[in-house]
């Protein structure tokens, strides 16, 4: 982190959809000047003047230009933050030369990532880097992963309480949601697709449950890709369309954490089957879903929410059990609250968390749980 940058974060990418919510959220919580000093940043000085003015931030709110096809704008901007912030996807297209601009710089980097393709290459690429420079480059700060992520850690937390240890075994499971992916995450998820169809190896990375741990792999772990009873739960669950990231969050996380949870860890998250209370959470989509820049309005962004339960499994059989829920849809309401807190957290509160590429919840742990439930609109609970 540049402890002596001109502002603590620039939100890249204000001007879309959600790097407007996360501007929003910065502006009614923290003002301008204040406690957080941040920035606005895109690519046309009209547009961030615009989007200003409707989500009501104060005139004075600073504006940068800067844009990803323009190397020096993009290194000017990086270099007068201590955190740049950017809403701007699918990174494997527009987020790469970000990454390297804040890890030579000594900047930190916040991301809504969930492409694992992408994030397994800027780690061999960058993690050496930041380490010298200081800069704390965190991935996947949204929905995907935080929940999940900071949902084992939680778990785990009450495991070591109550059962003695950490358990070996972990489940995560999606009881109940409401909301839809953005915009950007379709984008994105078509985005690796077409990665995968043009070169075998990046479906190799994708398959891959250790693909986030270089030089580690761990036992097999469960596909969760069929739908099955799980007596733990007493349901049937089904397949989660974002298991695939967040599951190799959760193994980064454990191998960042000096293999906390053990090196015979076993994770899978799967979504809890209800007919009495369907999940409805809509995926990504076709033409008719969402484009990048388009979401829902704030009435369906406030009807949103999710509920997810975490099973942590003794070898002897004994359990414990948290809950992460969420007051706002997932893909923007509570993901924008997500990013620009964990930003906030990682430039006030963790100034001793040394460089590299880091998940959230293994740089941040408790302190990020704290923020986001006094700030976020979070819960943590140990439900037994």
């Amino acid at each position: 982190m540049r402890a002596d940058a001109e502002f603590d974060i620039v939100v890249y990418g204000a001007t879309g959809f959600t790097g407007r919510l996360v501007a929003e959220h910065l502006a009614q919580r923290y003002g301008v000047g204040g406690e957080v000093k941040w920035a606005m940043a895109g690519r046309s000085a009209e547009k961030l003047a615009a989007v200003r003015d409707e989500i009501g931030a104060p005139k004075e709110t600073p504006l940068i230009v800067a844009d990803a096809a323009d190397p020096a704008s993009v290194k000017a901007m990086v270099e007068r933050a201590k955190a740049v912030l950017t809403t701007v996807g699918p990174y494997q297209l527009y987020g790469s030369a970000l990454v390297a601009a804040c890890a030579e710089a000594g900047t930190d980097y916040l991301d809504l990532a969930g492409e694992t393709n992408w994030m397994h290459d800027m780690i061999a690429a960058h993690d050496a880097t930041a380490k010298k420079t200081g800069a704390r480059i965190l991935h996947s700060c949204g929905f995907d992963s935080i929940p999940f992520e900071l949902g084992v850690w939680f778990v785990q937390q009450a495991a070591k309480e109550k059962l003695g240890g950490p358990a070996l075994r972990v489940k995560g499971r999606v009881r109940n949601m409401r909301g839809g992916l953005s915009g950007g995450t379709a984008a994105s998820g078509r985005a690796t697709m077409e990665a995968a169809q043009r070169d075998p190896r990046v479906l190799q990375v994708l398959m891959n449950p250790f693909a986030l741990t270089p030089g580690f792999t761990g036992p097999e772990q469960p596909r969760g890709d069929q739908k099955q009873f799980d007596p733990d739960v007493g349901a049937e669950v089904g397949p989660f369309i974002m298991a695939n990231i967040n599951t190799r969050n959760v193994h980064r996380s454990n191998l960042l954490q000096g293999h906390a949870y053990g090196t015979d860890f076993v994770y899978d998250e799967m979504s809890i089957v209800n007919p009495n209370a369907p999940t409805e959470f809509t995926a990504l989509g076709g033409p008719g879903g969402p484009q990048p820049g388009e979401g829902p309005s704030k009435a369906e962004r406030d009807a949103g929410f999710y509920d997810i339960l975490f099973v942590a499994i003794a070898a002897d059989g004994r359990q414990v059990r948290a809950a992460v829920k969420g007051d706002k849809d997932p893909g923007y309401g509570s993901t924008s609250k997500m990013i620009a807190e964990t930003a906030i957290c990682l430039v006030k509160e963790a100034t001793d968390v040394p460089g590299g590429v880091w998940t959230p919840g293994a740089a941040l742990q408790g302190k990020l749980v704290d923020r986001l439930q006094k700030n976020a609109g979070l819960t943590f609970e140990v439900e037994g």
